[in-house]
């Protein structure tokens, strides 16, 4: 049976008013992998279009869950602590209200705490997608081991579930080995403490934030019409009790004609960076 579509907002309805980071042009994050440390009450983030994008990750969540969400049965324990790390980080953000078992968002939602369900609940609270990468005893690299992906920027979650890091990467021509070798050691000395960011950007000629494609089927690059900016935000953070690595990741949306005159000279010149 064909999976029900998603309802899709309008392209303003998804589009924030600004973009608050540059990839392209801050040295912080122009060079791979352009690590950033976070700062404290700075790992999720509410922004001018939270009303929109939590619309349809509801939306999403609901009536196509068998491609925005994945956990293994191992990875329950880290799912559950996940869960508990966005709910102490929200608890003092403002604009969100925990009552009980139910939280009121900042768009006036009330989400109901399903906690034998934590990724879709957490999926329903933030703005971000939230993926658990898990480093199994007789592993090399860490494992995707579970991930409520409801933006992702042309790449399926059910082609990456369990796959490691290298596998993940396949299609991007800049994870080499040796990059492969960093990003592991990255992985492997992230302390609890110490979450960190990246940002990278893409040019669209869609602005639909829920944009899956397969290894086999990549985007064609855009060209001219209407362009969109797709920037996204990662941080890396290590959960205490599973020492499970959350990689999370906020998508701003921004139409070209949005930005600079210098700014669209220089992303059109430029190649994007992934």
């Amino acid at each position: 049976m064909k999976a029900a579509t998603a309802p899709r907002p309008a392209a303003s309805a998804i589009c924030q008013s600004h973009l608050p980071l540059r990839p392209w042009a801050e040295e912080k994050t122009r060079r791979l992998p352009g690590l950033n440390p976070v700062a404290e009450g700075d790992w999720l983030r509410v922004d001018d279009a939270f009303a929109g994008q939590m619309a349809y990750r509801d939306a999403l969540i609901a009536s196509r869950r068998d491609d925005v969400l994945r956990l293994s049965a191992a990875a329950r324990p880290a799912a559950d602590e996940l869960l508990g790390a966005v709910l102490d980080e929200i608890a003092v953000t403002p604009g969100y209200e925990i009552t009980g078992e139910s939280v009121r968002r900042p768009d006036g939602v009330v989400v109901a705490l399903d906690r034998a369900d934590p990724l879709a609940t957490g999926g329903r609270l933030v703005q971000e997608d939230l993926i658990l990468m898990e480093k199994p005893e007789a592993a090399g690299e860490h494992v995707l081991t579970g991930a409520v992906l409801c933006f992702p920027a042309s790449w399926t979650l059910e082609e990456k579930f369990l796959r490691p890091l290298i596998g993940i990467h396949v299609p991007v021509s800049a994870y080499d080995e040796g990059l492969a070798r960093r990003v592991q050691r990255l992985f492997d000395g992230l302390q609890v403490a110490r979450p960190i960011w990246r940002a990278n950007y893409l040019v669209y000629d869609d602005p639909d934030l829920f944009q899956p494609r397969r290894e086999a089927a990549p985007r064609a690059p855009a060209r001219g019409g209407d362009l969109w900016v797709r920037v996204e935000r990662q941080v890396l953070k290590r959960l205490p009790q599973t020492r499970a690595v959350v990689f999370s990741i906020h998508t701003y949306v921004v139409a070209m004609q949005a930005l600079s005159s210098e700014d669209q000279d220089s992303l059109r010149a430029l190649p994007a960076i992934t």
